[in-house]
Order: C-alpha cells, then structure tokens, then sequence
C-alpha cells in the first residue's frame, strides 16, 4: 500500500539535500542530487538532479512573489538544457477534464510558441526567440495511446533538442500542495503520484534530455491523518512509545477506512489555474531569455 508516497525529491526517507537558501519574497530552493545507483535505489528515484523552490502556502500569492518563483523557475530550467538548444517541445501531462490533474495542459496554453513564426516577425524579434512547440497528448484512458509513444512520435518528426514535461504530482505534507515546485533534469513517469504508472519520459526512451516540472495537488488522506496525529503527539509531550501506537492506530484507520483515497483542496480550480501562469511564465522566461515579460505578453496575444 502507497500510504506514504511522494513525488518530492526532497521528501524522500534518506534524502540529504546539498543547499537550502532562502531567497527574495520567502522563497526557498533546495537541491538535492542523486550521484550513485545505490542512493537511487534508497531513495527510489533515479539518478539526477532535482531542484524544489517553495514558498508560503496561501490561498492569495502576491504578485511579487509569483514573479519571483517564476524567475527562479526559468533560471533552473535553463541550468537543464542542453548547450546549443534550439528548439523545444513543451508537453502538459494530464487529464484536461479531471481538475487536480489539469495543470500540464492549462500550462502548454500559456506557453509563448514560436516555431510557426519563422518568417512572419521582424528580424530582431525572431533573433530572440527559440523555436518552441507544445503539446497536450492527453492520457491513456481517453485516447488508448501510451503518452510514451505519443511523444517518440513527436519527437521523431519535430526533431527538438529537448523536452519541457509539466505534470501534477503528489506530497508527503499537505503544506506542499500548490505551494512548491519541483524541476529536475531526470524525466518522468505519468501518473506515478497516485499509482498510476505508465511508461517513463526519459533521455534513454525519447533519445533527447527530458525536463520534468511538476507541482503537488494532491496528497493521501492518510498523510493528513499522519499529520493530524503527529501535531496532537507534538502538543500532548508524547513520549516515543505513544507515538509508536499513534502511528499503529492511524495505520489500522487508513488500512481498514481511507485505503488510496486521494485528496486535493476543495479550491483547486483556482490554485491549477494560478499554478500553471506561475509555471508557463518560468518556461516562457527559460526558453526566451532575451524577451521582456511584456514582449512575451504581447506575441502571446498574437
């Protein structure tokens, strides 16, 4: 049973990150790196590099501070591509109809593309822009393909240096939930954050590097049972014996009462859609360095 499943890096049992720093607007960003095949299979994740920024959780994030995760955001994605990049394929995992799973495909429709304009701006516009592309493939359940071999299809024709996947995830704590963001430079595996693991996006199955972006909107019912538990034992003063029985009580609840129940803020429609401006305004910023935020703006309303 996946009781205690998270998508975070950061969050994993054993995890020794490099640097935490606090930065502008109470950002922080932490970097953890797995450097060796026996600290991946500790942590279970692969081998790579895998940078988290977070800020407060609020249901209102200030403009400073949107602006500031997304420039953080475009300066870690930048870090991950390949020198020499010229054209990249953007791609939003998830269901479009499904809310909490919604954010890859609401990102890619704030994505600025641009590989279509060759020709059709001005030259000094054209030298500032990378070709991008982007694409919202959808998931197996609609469209009976693999979002695996949707994309080694994309990838074949469209020939792109590297590819940008955006996709929802699931924390360990519910203070992560539409709060923290987290890239990393070793792919994804679609639907992984609540057991529904498809075929992995990587460098070795696409043949191209593969940017993973993703932002908690879920977490199980059985971490806010952990967390309620642990914060009741925290101010009672238990002992380490009490919390032991704590623990076996909320595991018999979640084993025998909530099993995989998944749970998501009852406002999520809003945070997906602010969550998906601060992550498409971060790419926007990574892959057209050159461009002001409001030349990005005004070629998006082209």
């Amino acid at each position: 049973m996946r009781t205690r499943w998270t998508d975070l890096a950061m969050e994993s049992r054993g995890a020794q990150p490099e640097q935490t720093k606090t930065l502008q607007n109470g950002i922080e960003r932490t970097v953890v790196t797995v450097r060796d095949a026996q600290t991946a299979q500790a942590l279970g994740r692969p081998m790579g590099v895998y940078v988290t920024l977070s800020c407060p959780q609020r249901m209102s994030i200030e403009l400073g501070t949107r602006r500031a995760l997304s420039a953080e955001l475009g300066r870690a994605i930048a870090g991950m591509l390949p020198e020499d990049c010229r054209t990249v394929l953007v791609v939003g995992l998830g269901n479009r109809t499904v809310t909490p799973d919604a954010l890859g495909p609401r990102t890619v429709e704030r994505v600025l593309v641009t590989r279509h304009m060759d020709g059709c701006l001005p030259q000094d516009v054209e030298e500032k822009l990378r070709s991008v592309c982007a694409a919202a493939p959808g998931v197996l359940g609609v469209t009976g393909i693999e979002t695996a071999e949707v994309l080694r299809g994309m990838v074949e024709h469209v020939r792109p240096d590297a590819v940008i996947a955006v996709d929802a995830l699931a924390a360990r704590s519910s203070q992560r939930i539409c709060s923290t963001i987290q890239i990393a430079d070793t792919g994804i595996t679609p639907g992984s954050g609540v057991g529904n693991h498809r075929k992995a996006l990587t460098a070795q199955t696409l043949g191209i590097p593969v940017i993973a972006v993703g932002v908690p909107m879920v977490v199980y019912a059985s971490t806010i049972a952990r967390d309620a538990m642990g914060y009741l034992s925290a101010i009672d003063g238990a002992s380490e014996a009490d919390e032991e029985r704590l623990a076996a009580c909320v595991e018999r609840v979640v084993t025998q009462r909530l099993g995989d129940l998944i749970v998501t803020p009852r406002e999520v429609d809003a945070l997906v859609e602010r969550m998906a401006g601060i992550v498409a305004e971060g790419i926007n910023l990574a892959l057209h360095p050159e461009l002001t935020e409001s030349e990005i703006a005004q070629l998006m309303a082209q």
